[in-house]
């Protein structure tokens, strides 16, 4: 495949990820719930303005980008736009669930984490099975998108810190 077609797939998913940013704040997504160990699910960083604005905005760049552009990776039209939405809400998903999992590890709300820079990927990636052609998962394109993510992700979130959305340039 083109690395044109594997960028252009990516768009829900890194949208979905940076507009929390944008468009969050308000009510913490785990209602200040502590689980078993005592520590909170997710933190006051996961809300559910930027859970849901998150998967509206990339589920919407999904769309848009479906309606110019017909993916090799989905079946048809019909699937690219569903894509759209469950990559878009994959991604925030993922990001919750290393949220989770950080706070089980004892690390802090806006401290780096290996788990903060993939596995938001991962669970858009993995939820998308079902709906998208199995070339996608060839090898080379997963190296592909692990790469890509693992250069963007600190370099997005750096640039956020600069321009002031972002208090951690993590």
């Amino acid at each position: 495949m083109a690395i044109l077609d594997l960028l252009l797939f990516l768009i829900p998913i890194y949208i979905a990820n940076s507009s929390p940013v944008v468009l969050g704040g308000g009510t913490p997504l785990d209602l200040n719930v502590n689980f078993l160990d005592g520590k909170r699910l997710l933190g006051d960083s996961k809300t559910i303005r930027g859970f849901f604005g998150g998967i509206l905005a990339g589920t919407v760049a999904g769309g848009i980008a479906a309606m110019y552009y017909q993916s090799p990776f989905f079946a048809n039209s019909q699937a690219q736009f569903l894509g759209g939405f469950i990559l878009a809400a994959g991604t925030l998903l993922g990001d919750a669930i290393g949220s989770f999992i950080k706070r089980r590890f004892g690390f802090a709300p806006g401290k780096p984490f290996v788990l903060d820079t993939e596995m938001f990927l991962i669970i858009a990636l993995i939820l998308a099975v079902p709906i998208t052609k199995p070339e996608l998962y060839a090898p080379l394109n997963i190296i592909f998108f692990v790469c890509l993510t693992a250069i963007l992700h600190p370099l997005t979130n750096i640039f956020a810190n600069r321009v002031g959305l972002k208090k951690v340039p993590w």
